[in-house]
């Protein structure tokens, strides 16, 4: 891994980041680092994204801030570890909440019976260690941190349990020290404090498990092993069973039926369907035939095929989708820079609360003074620690992320996502992206009594051996609809002698013409019998290709470049959405109006060159629009880089994959309609995590601190503090897997 480009990503896994504030105070340390251009910290997934600067200056960035960090080599390895380590966690949690819930129930059951000193100095002991058995990583990360200059979530649990702890210790061995009605001990608070925060951080971890479904369901995609049949061109003899990572370019493979595609490629012997759903989103099957690509992690249906290795390692669709989608849950919109604001100054500005209240009770409470001021700064402490906070946003950012992916949507960054709840006006280019982006024959009709299946068995032999798009149209419709082939060109043909070609009109064979009106007219053919169609045919803006004998008119082809099945739909969705819909095209303006009136947009534009399409984008945000286009991600590429959020059509190809911010591998305009629907969803989840954490500590710390006292004559126990402030990370993380469940509305 080289480390010293300013384009370079580094990708760290990061321990002991325990709450929002470690977040803000790592990427500080990271920016800060030689040669760093950018760096981001995830609190969901506990890793870093670095761009620029040297690994072990990096690493070293992290240990002077008090926490610890390893590279991530293979993003598939680091998962499985990261998750097999969590599983790992899980269960020394579980155990340690178990013991210290146990010993604190136990404690409160009958501690307040045990009155010998003996055994309130032996519970006192017992209690210390188990606190230190089973919350060790919190003294550890929480003094660490304080020796770093700095606090964090595990500090106030911390401080607030060994203040429970030494309070209680002195009042055994000490009792003097303290008015006779401040001798309460504390030992079972002290113990169940740490008991139900790692009951807490359990049922956080089980619930982290689930977000990270969508990216191991991607990696979960490509095989382990491939089945090599060749290389170069070359068959072997045998079939040899390989590791992927041993498959090069230029390798012949072979995918039987049920398997999946081990590395990108092309066929080059047989074809079949092949399932594309967990790449695209679209769930019917794709026949590959010769030269067509075959995409990694796409499941082979009946028939057996061979394909060449193009793409291998990091450089396959898969593995790069994956890696986007990676980044793009490790990125944050700016809704979460509030939080990032707040929890950079909350755990000093909690202490700092915490010790006023201590003070305001012990002057001004009733008695015993000391035993309310006490309890106060202990609830305050530990009912603060903002986890939450830390959530909020980068869980949810994980799994719309995630789940978009489900979708065939690639999401290159979280602020797009955010962005797209905001669209105005989608802006769509038309060729390739509301329509097929090649012609097809719509019509195909005879004239002076010819027969149509001989008609297509001509056209087929004039046109089978031309590589422009419109003879590739009409040959693949003829052989699609003549009822008998006729693949001898001499039988189709019989008077053909040579073959002219005229360019841009057609093509001369023997005494047969195939081409358009000029091309007729050129050679005195008589197409008065097609003009009613001819003119019906021009309404219409299709391209038409006549064929003829000598000098008599014998058929004709109606071409256009026709709308992909899902257009008008996809349309009317985004419409009904109440967003403005204009399509933008460098096409006639007959051809336009036809599409536009087809699909029924608001607006559009033809004869457009590509800087025209972007000066319509700048007029719309100059009227305080928000733009979203979508195109082909090469000829739109200076209305894209303008447009506030843009899409990109294709199948997941390398031009697709980085030209927008949001990819639709399945190149349907649907993509766009379920990404602002997926995107509306995640903020709002966003948004309630959020307001969540934010009540939840704007009110906790008052009621901790005692301003109910007044009224109720009760303060908050340390222990009904400590299980609050657990229970608001697991309700955040819980609310941020609902969008587990999301589904976009139904395409018709």
């Amino acid at each position: 891994m080289t480390n010293t480009a300013q384009d370079t990503i580094t990708q760290l896994t990061l321990s002991g980041v325990t709450c929002a504030g470690c977040v803000r105070r790592i990427e500080k340390a990271l920016n800060q680092a030689p040669g760093v251009a950018a760096a981001q910290v995830n609190f969901a997934s506990r890793t870093a994204e670095v761009s620029g600067g040297d690994v072990h200056q990096l690493i070293k960035a992290v240990q002077e801030a008090g926490y610890d960090a390893t590279v991530i080599e293979d993003p598939a390895v680091a998962e499985e570890q990261q998750t097999k380590a969590l599983r790992q966690l899980l269960k020394s949690r579980s155990w340690y909440a178990a013991s210290g819930v146990g010993l604190g129930v136990g404690l409160m059951l009958f501690g307040m019976e045990i009155g010998d000193p003996f055994i309130l100095r032996a519970v006192g002991w017992l209690t210390l260690a188990i606190m230190i058995m089973t919350g060790e990583h919190f003294f550890k990360s929480g003094f660490k941190a304080l020796k770093s200059g700095h606090a964090n979530m595990d500090t106030l649990i911390a401080i607030g349990t060994s203040a429970a702890w030494l309070y209680s210790i002195l009042v055994v061995y000490r009792p003097s020290m303290f008015p006779e009605a401040a001798r309460g001990v504390y030992f079972e608070a002290a113990v169940m404090i740490i008991g139900l925060v790692n009951l807490g951080q359990v049922l956080e971890m089980r619930a982290r498990l689930k977000t990270q479904s969508s990216l191991k369901n991607l990696l979960g995609l490509r095989p382990s092993h491939a089945c090599l049949v060749g290389s170069g061109g070359i068959m072997m003899e045998a079939e040899v069973q390989v590791n992927i990572v041993q498959v090069k370019v230029g390798d012949l493979l072979r995918i039987k039926p049920g398997e999946r595609v081990p590395v990108d490629g092309k066929v080059t012997q047989g074809e079949s369907y092949f399932d594309e759903a967990m790449l695209t989103g679209e769930p019917m099957p794709v026949l590959k035939q010769l030269a067509d690509e075959l995409v990694s992690g796409a499941i082979n249906g009946q028939g057996s095929v061979v394909y060449e290795a193009t793409r291998v390692g990091k450089d396959t669709a898969l593995a790069r989708i994956v890696e986007m989608v990676r980044q793009a849950q490790n990125s944050k919109p700016s809704i979460s820079q509030l939080a990032d604001k707040v929890a950079a100054i909350f755990v000093p500005v909690v202490i700092i609360i915490a010790v006023i209240t201590a003070i305001a009770w012990y002057f001004f409470g009733p008695q015993p003074a000391l035993t309310y001021s006490f309890v106060s700064a202990i609830s305050v402490l530990i009912i603060a620690c903002p986890c939450a906070l830390g959530l909020a946003t980068p869980i949810s950012v994980m799994i719309g992320v995630g789940k978009a992916a489900q979708l065939g949507i690639l999401v290159r960054n979280a602020e797009a996502l955010q962005q797209a709840s905001n669209i105005h006006w989608v802006v769509l280019d038309k060729t390739g992206t509301i329509t097929q982006g090649r012609p097809s024959v719509e019509e195909h009709v005879v004239f002076n009594g010819a027969d149509k299946a001989q008609n297509l068995a001509i056209a087929e032999a004039i046109e089978h051996s031309s590589e422009h798009p419109i003879g590739l149209a009409i040959v693949a419709y003829c052989r699609e609809h003549q009822p008998l082939r006729v693949p001898d060109l001499s039988a189709a043909v019989p008077s053909a002698k040579h073959f002219t070609s005229v360019q841009g009109m057609g093509v001369v064979k023997g005494d047969f013409i195939m081409g358009n009106v000029k091309l007729m007219q050129a050679h005195k053919v008589d197409i008065s019998t097609a003009k009613v169609w001819l003119n019906a045919q021009e309404k219409e803006a299709r391209s038409i290709v006549l064929l003829a004998h000598k000098d008599k008119l014998v058929g004709a082809f109606a071409l256009e470049d026709a709308l992909k099945q899902d257009s008008v739909n996809a349309v009317k969705r985004l419409k009904a959405e109440g967003i403005k819909v204009m399509m933008l095209t460098g096409d006639s303006q007959a051809t336009a109006q036809r599409v536009a009136r087809l699909v029924d947009v608001d607006d559009y534009a033809a004869d457009l060159m590509p800087e025209d399409k972007l000066n319509k984008i700048k007029q719309l945000q100059e009227q305080g629009q928000v733009v979203a286009m979508v195109g082909d991600g090469i000829n739109d590429a200076p209305a894209l880089s303008q447009a506030n959020v843009s899409f990109s059509m294709g199948q997941g190809t390398d031009v697709a994959i980085e030209s927008a911010d949001l990819c639709l591998l399945n190149s349907s305009l649907h993509g766009v309609a379920d990404a602002i629907e997926l995107s509306h969803a995640t903020l709002r989840n966003i948004k309630q995590n959020l307001w969540g954490a934010f009540t939840y500590n704007t009110l906790g710390i008052p009621i901790a601190a005692g301003v109910f006292f007044p009224l109720t004559g009760m303060l908050l126990s340390p222990m009904i503090a400590a299980l609050a402030m657990s229970l608001s990370s697991v309700t955040v993380v819980t609310n941020a897997n609902r969008l587990r469940l999301f589904k976009p509305s139904p395409r018709n």
